[in-house]
């Protein structure tokens, strides 16, 4: 048990959290949920020991935690990453807009890292917050994998790098995505198109690359170069110095608009006209790209739906029904005028 001196905080002088009370008792945060929640799961001499540590401690539940006790917090969290990227950050809006118009206060956590302690971290702040559900966005191929290590009193729905059929998961087609760019190209009669690929430690980098290779199986045709980036324009640019010194690419399907926008930069620096001598398509629909020189044909994905398919999942997952699914949503593509038949300008 802690010692006398630490009551009314936890480390740091902050106040004491429910991973804090699982330390003190040597139990999990979800057997001190339970306790807390008045499960009937927990044994009795465990449910002492949680019940001496909260008092040691001081530690309390917010109103809302209380509410769960007898009713329900109408609460979901939210975990993400990346929130300065344009995808992730478009899917936490979505889901709290969502979240909202159904009733429901979104907390959201962002992570830094994707161990499992940290994601343990902000299951922790969620589970403190009394929320009934979490909505995990992590495209990261490791997170990904230490979220299905979680065990967590509630349910879980996962919102990014999904594939179908997927149980307690919602998420949009990657791999169609890139296939409806990189056939709209081939359709131009572009041949052999050259790719700029996300960090493929991502799950939507490497279905986006996925579908980039098969649109060329489809028509049995070998692919064109592929070039590593980073979801940065800097790494748009790199790629696009190599591409402007190779004469044989007339097309590129660039993994996200970031990365598209650099590129076409790169192009331009080096006098290679686009679309008359390189057609380019992204993916993302960023509100920039209708801006460019010229305006950028891109892969839109439909984000609002996403958030109120995700809070959809959520809400048959309260209401009792058992692993929901749903079909993946399919993105389309936004034609502007970076990408034309080869030398038509």
């Amino acid at each position: 048990m802690v010692s006398a001196g630490t009551g009314q905080s936890g480390a740091h002088g902050r106040a004491p959290s429910m991973a804090d009370v699982a330390a003190a008792a040597g139990v999990s945060h979800q057997t001190v949920s339970r306790v807390l929640n008045g499960s009937e799961l927990v044994r009795p001499e465990t449910r002492t020991r949680v019940l001496a540590a909260i008092a040691e401690l001081g530690y309390r539940r917010n109103n809302a935690a209380r509410l769960l006790v007898t009713n329900r917090s109408h609460r979901i969290g939210m975990i993400s990453a990346h929130l300065v990227l344009h995808g992730p950050s478009m899917i936490a809006v979505s889901v709290q807009d969502a979240g909202h118009k159904a009733g429901y206060d979104v907390s959201l956590v962002a992570v830094e890292d994707f161990s499992v302690q940290s994601l343990r971290n902000a299951l922790d702040r969620l589970l403190d917050e009394a929320v009934e559900a979490i909505v995990v966005a992590v495209a990261h191929r490791e997170a990904l994998q230490q979220v299905e290590s979680l065990d967590a009193p509630v349910p879980i729905i996962v919102v990014q790098g999904v594939t179908e059929g997927q149980r307690m998961a919602v998420g949009i087609d990657q791999e169609m995505g890139a296939r409806i760019a990189v056939e709209h190209l081939l359709d131009l009669g572009h041949r052999h198109v050259a790719h700029v690929t996300g960090p493929l430690e991502w799950v939507e980098a490497g279905q986006r690359r996925t579908g980039w290779q098969r649109a060329h199986e489809d028509r049995h045709v070998l692919p064109g170069p592929e070039l590593a980036g980073d979801w940065s324009p800097g790494s748009g640019y790199q790629a696009g110095l190599r591409i402007a010194e190779d004469p044989d690419v007339t097309a590129v399907f660039v993994a996200n608009d970031a990365m598209a926008m650099g590129l076409m930069y790169a192009l331009h620096e080096k006098g290679r006209d686009i679309p008359g001598e390189i057609s380019v398509v992204g993916f993302d629909n960023v509100p920039e790209a209708r801006y460019l020189w010229p305006a950028l044909t891109t892969i839109d994905q439909e984000f609002s739906l996403l958030g109120r398919r995700a809070v959809e999942l959520t809400l048959r997952a309260l209401d009792g029904e058992t692993d929901p699914s749903t079909q993946l949503i399919r993105p389309d593509l936004v034609l502007r005028d970076s990408a034309r038949a080869p030398g038509e300008r």
